[in-house]
């Protein structure tokens, strides 16, 4: 696709996104990436925003030095978590802000090519090498049969302030890798892991996280008109499950132990009480 790499506007871990062309960017995987999952990430994305959900649309694909990339618009503005760091948007106004999405997300039809949670989770668990003992894979596998059917709408599985871009026209959702078929409950859980348990060990105040993701679960139960007691109930239900991807992923090698922990807890206190 017709343009060239201008600066770097944008980093994470896996990918970096630089200037294209006017009004647009493009998103460069970073060598030694998976090429599966950066497939995954167009996919997903492109079937997203197909299904009106608020995904970016996917305008080309490049390959620049044997790193692929795929070319998105251009989204001036800062991310929500810059915001919240200058003290520019308050966390009460994050939460409000992420849960809006988060319903916007849920209430799209799911296209069909997005993956259904045990599926997902399974891919995972396959290529997972041993990093996870056996008897947790298949507890893990079990709960999610235990849940089914547990709701089928679109989950980003991502959803945390540094993805939320704040432009002129409002927010908008990017990252969308971990795209599944799931119930509302497994997208807010990854929130929930996300903002109180990893993200205050990296935050200059480890309380804003956990208050954003408060606000958010607050603000999510009264627009799904659902008490916040419920949601919360929900929301355990699929917290093993969320725990055992982020353990696979190796995102958080620090937690490693404290994480096989808890998935052990929880799955023994769901066989004891079934």
């Amino acid at each position: 696709m017709q343009g060239s790499l201008g600066e770097k506007i944008g980093e994470g871990v896996c990918a970096d996104v630089h200037a294209w062309a006017p009004g647009q960017v493009v998103k460069l995987f970073k060598s030694g990436h998976s090429r599966r999952l950066s497939w995954h990430e167009v996919r997903m994305t492109h079937a997203v925003f197909a299904a009106g959900g608020p995904a970016p649309e996917v305008l080309g694909l490049v390959t620049l030095e044997d790193r692929f990339g795929f070319v998105l618009p251009r989204h001036d503005g800062p991310t929500l978590l810059q915001l919240l760091r200058t003290g520019a948007t308050t966390r009460e106004e994050a939460g409000a802000i992420l849960a809006d999405l988060c319903r916007a997300v849920h209430k799209t039809p799911p296209p069909s090519d997005v993956p259904t949670l045990r599926d997902w989770v399974s891919a995972w668990l396959q290529s997972s090498s041993g990093r996870l003992p056996q008897h947790i894979a298949s507890g893990i596998l079990a709960l999610i049969e235990r849940l089914s059917p547990g709701g089928d709408e679109l989950s980003h599985g991502d959803l945390h302030p540094g993805n939320v871009i704040m432009t002129a026209e409002g927010p908008r959702l990017v990252d969308w890798t971990s795209a599944v078929r799931g119930p509302a409950a497994y997208d807010l859980g990854f929130s929930q892991i996300n903002l109180t348990e990893f993200a205050p060990d990296v935050a200059d105040d480890p309380e804003r996280p956990r208050a954003v993701y408060a606000a958010l679960q607050s603000e999510y139960a009264r627009l799904a008109g659902i008490s916040p007691a419920a949601l919360t109930a929900a929301i355990e239900s699929y917290l093993p499950i969320v725990r055992v991807l982020f353990l696979i992923g190796g995102a958080f090698p620090a937690h490693r132990e404290r994480l096989l922990q808890r998935i052990e807890a929880a799955l023994k206190f769901r066989d004891a009480t079934t």
